[in-house]
């Protein structure tokens, strides 16, 4: 076996890149075949990841946060496409939020990520395709899609350098809160249904959690062939204080203002306003009009640990 691994030093406030040594030792320590290699710009872990792929590699290993992951992600959907479908897939949470992580696999911690490689087992995940904004292409993502005010939030956390885990979107949403609160008239279609409503936000998951520990799709999973969408109507500002904690709790669908729906494909549309979007939050557009957003089923192989 052959392990590709791919660090963003910079991911985690720069925590990734002080943690290569302890990857490094944790690598040998399991006997492990790898080559790790650090990014140096945007995008350059897609076309690490591609490479690898297309060299041979067993598994490419993302030591990052989610946008990391989402580069990398997106680069052996691109040697797939190409006929290089042998290499899986997997993350070193050394991020922020490490939200992708939390959708998709059975390990949290570093430790368990490397002792995963090690076992080798793995699981089919499936893969989302949106296109739109930035992206008329398109661009893969595997944990989620943000539309709206989640998008803003995760603008806004980006800014904040000084603190890592949940805190910097907690502060994000007090301020999006205070200065973003004006929903768009959407129009959402699903597979067999269409609606217009003013949307505050619409979340479009494949994995269960946002912005660290906000529960967009509490019962989401990566391999069961749906996109989970929760979409939040107009709403005030206090009203918008008094739902943070549904979220964290994963409790949101009990309230009044929320929708939650399963598609295979979703088309959103502004009838007004723009659609702030992130993909594995990741920039997608400030001010998108038109997305579309398709799931591929088992599109791709994740090494994670086996369910106890």
């Amino acid at each position: 076996m052959k392990y590709y691994i791919i660090v963003n030093p910079t991911s985690g406030r720069g925590n990734a890149g002080k943690a290569i040594p302890q990857i490094e030792e944790l690598l040998r320590s399991f006997k492990l075949d790898f080559e790790l290699v650090q990014t140096e710009r945007p995008w350059h872990a897609a076309d690490l990841a591609e490479a690898a792929a297309r060299a041979g590699f067993d598994v490419v290993a993302s030591a990052s946060g989610d946008g990391t992951a989402n580069e990398a992600l997106n680069g052996l959907m691109r040697a797939r496409a190409a006929g290089h479908n042998h290499t899986a897939f997997s993350i070193l949470p050394v991020g922020t939020g490490n939200d992708m992580n939390f959708g998709l696999a059975r390990h949290q911690g570093m430790d368990d990520a490397v002792r995963a490689l090690a076992e080798n087992h793995r699981r089919k995940i499936d893969v989302g395709l949106i296109r739109g904004g930035d992206y008329p292409d398109g661009r893969y993502f595997a944990n989620g899609v943000g539309i709206g005010f989640d998008a803003v939030v995760g603008f806004e956390a980006v800014k904040i350098r000084w603190a890592t885990g949940l805190v910097p979107y907690l502060i994000a949403v007090i301020r999006t809160v205070l200065y973003y609160f004006n929903a768009p008239k959407v129009e959402i279609a699903l597979d067999g249904e269409t609606f217009t409503q003013r949307s505050l936000m619409t979340s479009i998951m494949n994995g269960r959690r946002m912005g660290g520990g906000f529960m967009m799709a509490p019962e989401s999973a990566p391999d069961d062939g749906w996109l989970d969408l929760c979409i939040a109507s107009e709403a005030s500002r206090l009203r918008l204080f008094q739902l943070i904690p549904h979220f964290l709790k994963g409790t949101q669908a009990t309230q009044p203002e929320i929708k939650m729906k399963r598609s295979k494909t979703v088309k959103v549309r502004a009838l007004d306003g723009v659609l702030p979007t992130h993909a594995d939050g990741e920039t997608m557009c400030y001010a998108g009009q038109s997305l579309d957003i398709e799931l591929i089923p088992s599109a791709l192989e994740f090494v994670t640990l086996e369910p106890s």
